[in-house]
């Protein structure tokens, strides 16, 4: 029987297994098969006796990633890196590896297996499954903070130059970027635009984190860093205020309270910029966006992907009016809205 011709219930088997393709990708990278793979094609036996595991066990996962176009197989066991198997290695422009290491890790693919509780109840699964929100079980659990810090910069390594070519800048004299994490979207930023400066602005133990990136772009005397709750405050005074991937993490409540604080801050003609997965009205959602927006389910009180209209809606109540829908990287736009 020919793949065209195959049953349904195959494609239904493909879909009901995945999970376990995400870990094998994340066994993978978790020993770092990519990175050993960089330079040439190695046996299992030899990539086995690298990272201390036992070889057929190893050879049966590699075997199955060859299915899924992440590695090839050659004579007596060799196994080379496909180009999308490449994005497997650390530190290579498009990197995946930090976001395969926490999806593969258990506060995730755990929370996803209590799905039916947040299906049952509305509540996010993760409180349920380790008895904290997710931000607070970060700051109880820095291994996991910096896995999930870790995935967010190598996310917004791809995301970013895409955000910094398509939104023009010359206007702004300072950008402060709220929930801005280790920096990287900021940093992207102000390299393609050398006449602007930043403000970095998130909690405390995070910022911790951003002097050493934004030194290595080569921005940092033009970029001051500062911690704080943007619940409480956000630094006052400047035109441009900038949060990405940070409103969707929240009920409109919370959203409203954060743009208002954008608001009271910003200078009277600012603006604010949205960067987040947004759900076209006019148009059939991507998968991706709806499996982010079940994402948000399991993880938090009322996060959630939105649709176009949603964020006109919210920006509006926060006291701006939305002029620009700009698509960077699909499903990801930057909304711009202007303080009115």
């Amino acid at each position: 029987m020919t793949t065209n011709d195959s049953p349904p219930q195959l494609a239904l088997q493909r879909l009901i297994q995945g999970f376990q393709v995400t870990q094998c990708i994340y066994v993978a990278a978790k020993l770092g098969i990519a990175d050993l793979l960089k330079d040439g094609p190695h046996s299992s036996e030899e990539l086995a006796q690298a990272t201390g595991m036992h070889a057929p066990s190893l050879y049966r996962v590699l075997r199955l990633l060859t299915a899924v176009d992440l590695l090839t197989e050659g004579e007596a066991h060799s196994f080379a890196l496909t180009p999308l198997g490449a994005y497997l290695q650390t530190g290579v422009s498009g990197s995946m590896r930090e976001t395969v290491l926490l999806y593969g890790e258990k506060p995730v693919w755990h929370v996803w297996g209590n799905l039916l509780h947040s299906v049952q109840t509305g509540e996010p699964s993760f409180e349920h499954a380790f008895g904290l929100a997710l931000f607070e079980y970060n700051q109880q659990h820095p291994e996991h903070a910096t896995l999930f810090n870790n995935m967010m910069t190598e996310w917004t390594a791809s995301v970013a130059p895409t955000v910094a070519a398509a939104y023009d800048f010359s206007a702004t004299q300072t950008l402060v970027d709220v929930g801005g994490g280790y920096g990287q979207m900021l940093a992207s930023i102000l390299q393609a635009h050398p006449s602007l400066h930043g403000v970095l602005f998130d909690l405390p133990h995070v910022v911790k984190g951003a002097p050493p990136l934004l030194a290595a772009a080569g921005v940092a005397d033009r970029c001051e860093v500062i911690g704080g709750d943007a619940f409480t405050a956000v630094p006052e005074g400047r035109e441009t205020y900038l949060l990405s991937r940070v409103i969707h993490d929240w009920d409109d409540e919370h959203a409203l309270a954060l743009l208002a604080r954008c608001h009271q801050a910003m200078k009277p003609q600012g603006k604010v910029l949205l960067v987040e997965r947004v759900i076209l009205t006019e148009s059939s959602p991507q998968v991706l966006v709806l499996e982010s927006d079940v994402q948000m389910l399991v993880l938090s009180y009322g996060g959630r992907e939105r649709t176009d209209a949603e964020y006109r809606a919210l920006l509006n109540a926060a006291g701006f009016e939305v002029t620009r829908l700009i698509a960077v990287l699909a499903p990801f736009y930057v909304i711009e809205a202007v303080r009115v």
